[in-house]
């Protein structure tokens, strides 16, 4: 799509509007900047377009640092401080392989031109976690605004969600975030985009039970499709997480994993749980995907608004990854 047709589209839809659910409270407003700096969504939907536009992958890597985000201490920005010790969050070894910072920093250099000190780095990373996916033809969201960031990061409150726990684990860490389960399994659509690595499956298809098996909830054909790609030592080799589909975000995913080729534990799990396994045979079987966009919208405005700072709360950064 030019880019002269997306900008029109997101217009578009922000005129419009959409059928998507915005939760009241958490002292955020859609029309937050209205007055303290208007142009602040164009200049960072601008700035990501620049960027999605050339490299596409970049939109699942700017979802997934906006989804780290959130799990630790909230959606306060704390993903993007660096430390001198190398013991920030974005250091632990979850999130070694997070990328796109550089999206994120270009659109907050260019707002502090516009309007200096005054639109925080949580806010941008919402909006161009929310404006990459439109670029590759995702749904879109409304963003509630005015989130301040957190000045405290450590790699050991890293404690994200697991791609190899069971389906109760990830209810129990859902919840704690007040998420519930249709939005665990929502939001584990976002593995209709993006890559892993071999690294982080080859126990899983070479020696699951220590015992030179694979894992038993696996489709073996799958299996056999894995193992032509990863090597028992390797690594690095890159693995779609939607095999087959990996750069389209649309309804595939749930059709894999109903035919148990979930990539990770967490996503073969879903199908443990009577809630997660019904939605997934739904959107399955489903031939379109809007019900799953309307679904991940209102998740991800969920998801934005866990444990936000406002008001007095918090910073609003002059660089995204150093405390004033």
């Amino acid at each position: 799509m030019a880019m002269k047709n997306l900008l029109a589209l997101v217009v578009l839809l922000g005129v419009l509007g959409v059928s998507v659910s915005v939760p009241n409270g958490g002292g955020l407003d859609l029309d937050y900047y209205r007055h303290k700096c208007p142009d602040a969504e164009s200049i960072v939907r601008r700035i990501t377009i620049q960027y999605v536009s050339h490299q596409r992958s970049l939109a699942a890597a700017l979802l997934r640092m906006h989804f780290h985000d959130c799990f630790v201490r909230g959606c306060d920005g704390s993903m993007l401080l660096k430390s001198p010790n190398k013991d920030a969050e974005r250091d632990a070894f979850p999130n070694l392989s997070v990328r796109g910072y550089e999206v994120v920093d270009a659109a907050k250099a260019a707002l502090e031109k516009k309007c200096p000190g005054v639109v925080s780095c949580a806010d941008v990373l919402a909006l161009v976690a929310r404006d990459a996916i439109l670029v590759i033809q995702g749904p879109w969201w409304p963003v509630p605004l005015g989130r301040r960031d957190g000045r405290i990061s450590k790699a050991s409150e890293a404690n994200l969600p697991s791609p190899f726990v069971n389906v109760t684990t990830l209810k129990t860490n859902f919840a704690d975030k007040g998420l519930n389960a249709k939005d665990l399994v929502v939001l584990s659509g976002a593995h209709t985009i993006g890559i892993s690595s071999c690294a982080l499956i080859n126990a899983r298809i070479y020696n699951f039970t220590g015992k030179g098996d694979f894992d038993p909830s696996m489709n073996p054909s799958y299996v056999r499709a894995l193992k032509k790609r990863c090597k028992p030592t390797d690594l690095r080799t890159p693995v779609e997480m939607d095999p087959g589909s990996g750069k389209k975000f649309d309804t595939h995913y749930f059709r894999a994993v109903a035919q148990k080729k979930g990539l990770f534990t967490s996503d073969s799990a879903l199908l443990d749980d009577p809630e997660t396994k019904s939605y997934i045979e739904t959107q399955a079987a489903s031939v379109e995907s809007s019900s799953f966009a309307k679904d991940f919208a209102d998740s991800m405005v969920k998801l934005g608004m866990i444990e936000v700072l406002t008001g007095e709360n918090g910073e609003i950064r002059k660089k995204c990854a150093f405390v004033n």
